[in-house]
């Protein structure tokens, strides 16, 4: 068993005073035999009402309104919580047996959500890349790791080339990108081999600093396996999922967990930061140094033209 503290701070700066700013927070952590979460605090600016609700997919989410001008908006989640380590499949079920399963539940809840597949140009590409590394004559656990390790050894592990919203066309193209993107490459790949697979949000905590994402939000994928269930896969460190990850949200893609997301009144030009804090053990020290944003972006203002009320109707509701 392993205990760790996260704190993690998001914070959008505003060039100008904005308004009506609702949000919807996917932060969360998943409570279960695997991960039982000891405290968990959300503190948000000003102090809103925060309603909750279960998802369809079983996260808990968040929702809360500032109506009063602001000009900075800072959400704080404390968590401490303690993971237990996973038991790997036995794979002792014959092959034949496994990918029987699965084409029978390929068609009910909740696997069909997980199994729906993505258009892509280089589709075909990526089939003759399936043939020739995947085969039915092996396990689904056997072609899972074989994906996750493929990903791994074809991809680079590069900061600021992609951005949440980067398709899988451009990531294969590209051959690099952040723990999302190789996420997103394996959800692909398992999707046309007929495993079910959900994308993972939450963190992996620090240890050795062996692993790429360390001490940051990452993302990883699982795949529904027969005869044992949803297993982890983490296609950039190419690990099983234990102990050292806490999970936050499961959903087809990114969208559905995405951390922070919402709308406000006011000018586009923003700026937002992102930390994450990590430490091993569940107590909170009494003075808790803050990091250096691990993520920052900044959006600027294209500009609204004077003859049209419409435009600026658009502008006025923006998205973060």
């Amino acid at each position: 068993m392993a205990d760790y503290h996260i704190k993690h701070t998001t914070r959008y700066t505003y060039a100008s005073t904005v308004i009506d700013c609702t949000n919807q927070i996917i932060l969360y952590p998943v409570n279960d035999a695997k991960q039982v979460v000891k405290k968990h605090e959300i503190k948000i600016s000003d102090d809103p009402v925060i309603e909750t609700f279960t998802d369809y997919f079983g996260n808990r989410i968040g929702v809360f309104s500032l109506v009063k001008p602001h000009n900075e908006l800072s959400i704080e989640s404390f968590i401490d919580v303690s993971t237990h380590p996973v038991d790997t499949p036995t794979d002792t079920v014959p092959a034949e047996e496994q990918w029987k399963q699965l084409e029978t539940i390929s068609e009910t809840y909740p696997y069909i959500d997980f199994l729906q597949k993505e258009t892509f140009s280089a589709e075909e590409e990526m089939k003759k890349i399936l043939s020739s590394v995947a085969a039915p004559i092996n396990t689904p656990f056997h072609n899972a790791r074989v994906l996750s390790e493929l990903v791994y050894k074809n991809f680079e592990y590069k900061k600021g080339v992609t951005s949440v919203e980067t398709k899988v066309d451009d990531i294969l193209k590209l051959r690099a990108g952040v723990c999302q993107d190789f996420a997103h490459v394996l959800l692909v790949l398992l999707r046309m081999t007929g495993i079910p697979a959900r994308y993972v949000s939450g963190y992996i905590c620090p240890k050795n600093h062996e692993l790429r994402g360390e001490g940051a939000t990452h993302a990883w994928v699982e795949a529904y396996l027969p005869f044992y269930g949803w297993l982890g896969l983490d296609p950039t460190n190419n690990c099983i999922v234990s102990d050292r990850h806490v999970r936050l949200a499961v959903g087809r893609n990114f969208s559905d967990c995405t951390p922070v997301k919402g709308t406000y009144k006011g000018s586009s030009e923003h700026t937002l930061e992102v930390s994450v804090i990590i430490e091993n053990g569940h107590i909170r020290k009494k003075e808790e140094k803050e990091s250096m944003p691990v993520f920052t972006y900044t959006t600027k203002n294209p500009g609204i033209s004077n003859n049209s009320y419409r435009r600026y109707l658009e502008m006025q509701q923006q998205q973060q």
